[in-house]
């Protein structure tokens, strides 16, 4: 017969193996959700993580807005452009880097210096007529993203005049920022979206690979209606997903209607081919800003530049003479569509 004192150590042993093994249970990853508003825009982010991480999205988020939304007079961007401040933290720093990488590779078909702009095509943050060639000329003395640099931690600009606005990466940023905070703590498993940009990392809650589905371009900037394109199969790896296109966001003046999106060359509304592109890249920051770009070098010449690119997939949307809608991938993209 045991002795007691075995007795004894064989009951701790048993009680110290099943609090580690509640404990462990604790511990296992649970599927989380997020949901909210930020820009004028929906979010959504699922994660799977050890903790819940809900209260760290929105301060997340408030970070890039208060540094870069042009949108909201105490940014830091906001003091740059009004030349009340030249301080730039780490985030204007990376949109600024990033932004001239795109710029560079495009041959400045990419230019947040493109703002005044913006504004003048009643496309910003201010509303009104057109502007003449004249105004255009005039504004394009100052556009160029040649035109700032970061020196000492401060944004210097060659002209006053020049004012920044990284709204069209901004929420491609979010997403990022968002995504790696979500890893810093401990959730490997994810997907954020704004406002149609996604992040995804690993898979998701039926340990599958995340799928998100590309849109079909509609007539009707206030639709609710999506009609998909493709479904692409995402790979474990983080990856960013955006779309640009002139099909939601435009105005009409004289029976004309005008893209938001301006080409900083002519300083005019980019009277692109396409409809959409779409662009899959290592982060959702560039995968926004190449697929800016894209929609102002059109078909023929996005076609050209990334035709052999192997890492950034790239699917664009054109319509026909007769109306039909042209669709055409490279080769990095199509490894990524869902087989129907």
């Amino acid at each position: 017969m045991p002795s007691p004192v075995f007795r004894t150590r064989a009951y701790v042993a048993v009680v110290v193996f099943a609090l580690a093994g509640l404990f462990l249970m604790c511990r296992q990853p649970k599927w989380q959700r997020a949901e909210g508003l930020v820009w004028t825009t929906e979010y959504h982010i699922s994660y799977a993580g050890p903790a819940a991480l809900r209260d760290s999205i929105d301060p997340v988020l408030q970070r890039v807005d208060a540094s870069a939304s042009v949108y909201n007079p105490k940014s830091l961007i906001s003091a740059i452009n009004s030349n009340t401040s030249s301080v730039i933290d780490p985030i204007l720093t990376l949109l600024l880097n990033t932004s001239k990488q795109v710029h560079r590779a495009t041959g400045g078909a990419f230019d947040p210096t493109v703002m005044p702009l913006v504004n003048a095509w009643g496309f910003g943050y201010t509303r009104g007529t057109p502007p003449t060639d004249a105004q255009i000329d005039s504004i394009l003395q100052f556009v160029g993203l040649d035109k700032v640099s970061i020196s000492n931690g401060l944004a210097v600009k060659t002209d006053p005049r020049v004012q920044l606005d990284f709204s069209s990466i901004a929420k491609g940023l979010a997403c990022d920022e968002v995504g790696a905070m979500l890893s810093r703590g401990g959730a490997k498993n994810y997907l954020v979206e704004i406002g149609g940009e996604v992040v995804t990392a690993g898979v998701n809650e039926q340990g599958r690979p995340w799928h998100v589905s590309v849109d079909l371009p509609s007539d009707q900037a206030d639709t609710v209606v999506h009609n998909s394109a493709v479904v692409l199969r995402m790979p474990a790896e983080p990856r960013g997903v955006a779309t640009s296109g002139n099909y939601r966001k435009y105005i009409e003046s004289g029976g004309t209607r005008r893209s938001h999106i301006i080409n900083p060359r002519t300083g005019r509304s980019a009277e692109s081919d396409l409809l959409s592109v779409t662009v899959v890249a290592p982060s959702c920051m560039l995968a926004d800003a190449w697929a800016t770009a894209l929609m102002v070098l059109g078909t023929e010449s996005t076609r050209r530049m990334t035709e052999n690119n192997d890492t950034l997939g790239v699917l664009t949307i054109s319509a026909s003479p007769e109306g039909q809608l042209i669709v055409w991938s490279n080769a990095a993209f199509a490894r990524l569509v869902e087989p129907q």
